[in-house]
């Protein structure tokens, strides 16, 4: 999972590692005790952040849980990019001397960019598990919605002159 979360990261450079493999694993723990409070997987997972263990492994063959990972890694990467703009915006100035210019302000940008992507792609994917897995909004077609409008007038209501008429 800690290569997942380097990916999403950005963190890549095996020789110079932006976060160290323990503030990682810590952020993976944190990240999936947040998402056993609020969701309901295939397996009960036993977190225990301070002796930086999970139980069962979501990655191991026999208890492999593919929504976990997913879940808990975009989360993970949500809350360390969160805090890392928090820390760059502390050094978000902008200096001007005559005709030179030094503008930091915009440091964060990049950041904040990867970070609304990450978290929108964690809402959703968390909306979809919910969901059941389905197509989003798949369960809300009625004979009212708009989307079953065409079906219920043109194919299946003989009363308004539909398809299965004589």
């Amino acid at each position: 999972m800690s290569t997942v979360v380097r990916h999403l990261v950005n963190d890549i450079d095996a020789t110079a590692y932006s976060f160290t493999p323990s503030r990682i694993e810590t952020t993976i723990l944190v990240a999936a005790q947040l998402l056993v409070m609020n969701v309901d997987f295939n397996n009960d997972y036993t977190i225990n952040v301070e002796a930086i263990t999970l139980s069962p492994d979501p990655t191991d063959t026999s208890t492999k849980d593919d929504a976990f990972i997913t879940l808990a890694c975009l989360r993970a990467a949500c809350i360390i990019l969160g805090s890392e703009i928090r820390k760059e915006s502390g050094n978000a100035i902008s200096i001007k001397d005559g005709p030179s210019a030094i503008d930091l302000r915009g440091v964060t940008q990049t950041l904040t960019v990867l970070y609304k992507d990450l978290c929108e792609k964690y809402d959703k994917s968390l909306l979809e598990y919910r969901a059941g897995n389905g197509v989003v909004g798949q369960s809300i077609l009625g004979p009212y919605s708009p989307g079953s409008h065409g079906i219920a007038r043109n194919y299946a209501d003989h009363r308004s002159g539909g398809y299965f008429d004589h």
